[in-house]
């Protein structure tokens, strides 16, 4: 386990951060049915708000850590696993030591996965995400209120990809996220879910604790894909220095 070592990166980090001040974001207009939703995932305003965060990561099936600092304007992020380290600058997606020491299909898609997994649905109110409602979906025979987040064409690289939020009929909370995957080339792929589990308050902002992968066939999920959990998440007033994410000396740009 890393905590103490990242707990240590971070403190670091914060004292060579940019301490200049910047204007306050305003708080976008959203419609009446997803401002709904994020307000029953808390004081919202501290996401829009704020300009870094950081959290660890633990793999369930195999135990592995990752910890995770993100420049929220930016969305610059820098993730370190005990045998590899992935992050981003302006030329690209590198890994270190080698390419070989990430073993995983695409560093590219793999560096930002699961900030915006564990962010939504904060995340969607981005420039160029619309959200609405839509018709009920059933989720394991239950009838879920549904919003659907649609991206406009130049958002990202995959802005076909579907997204449909299921939300807890009690809490009005993110229950299940159905979404298709379309980076790696497939025009028509099949939805997965994925249950969010065991909401925490980080200052006022909810997070789950735990995030479950399941194949989805027939309205029902169907075995699960993967398991990850989330631990010591900060959102902070200032950025991380812009050298954390530069590539180091050992490390090589890969896709």
């Amino acid at each position: 386990m890393k905590s103490s070592y990242s707990i240590l990166i971070l403190f670091s980090i914060l004292l060579f951060s940019s301490c200049s001040e910047s204007s306050v974001k305003e708080i976008p207009e959203v419609s009446p049915e997803y401002k709904e939703l994020l307000d029953a995932h808390g004081d919202w305003s501290k996401w829009i708000r704020a300009k870094a965060m950081s959290y660890s990561m633990i793999h369930e099936t195999n135990l592995t850590q990752e910890n995770y600092f993100v420049n929220l304007d930016s969305r610059k992020i820098r993730l370190d696993a005990s045998n590899f380290s992935i992050g981003k600058d302006e030329e690209g997606t590198w890994v270190s030591p080698s390419r070989d020491a990430f073993g995983g299909t695409s560093i590219d898609f793999y560096h930002n996965l699961y900030f915006y997994f564990y962010s939504i649905p904060y995340v969607f109110t981005d420039p160029g995400i619309t959200v609405s409602q839509v018709e009920n979906k059933m989720l394991n025979g239950v009838s879920y209120k549904t919003l659907q987040a649609t991206m406009s064409p130049e958002n990202g690289k995959s802005p076909d990809d579907q997204y449909f939020m299921l939300l807890n009929p009690e809490t009005g909370r993110l229950e299940y996220l159905l979404y298709t995957v379309t980076y790696f080339g497939n025009s028509s792929p099949s939805f997965s879910a994925l249950k969010y589990d065991d909401y925490r308050n980080a200052d006022g902002l909810f997070f789950p604790r735990i995030l479950t992968g399941y194949n989805f066939e027939n309205d029902s999920t169907k075995g699960i894909k993967y398991q990850v959990s989330f631990a010591d998440i900060l959102l902070l007033d200032e950025p991380f220095d812009d050298s954390i994410f530069e590539k180091p000396d050992s490390g090589v740009y890969a896709n």
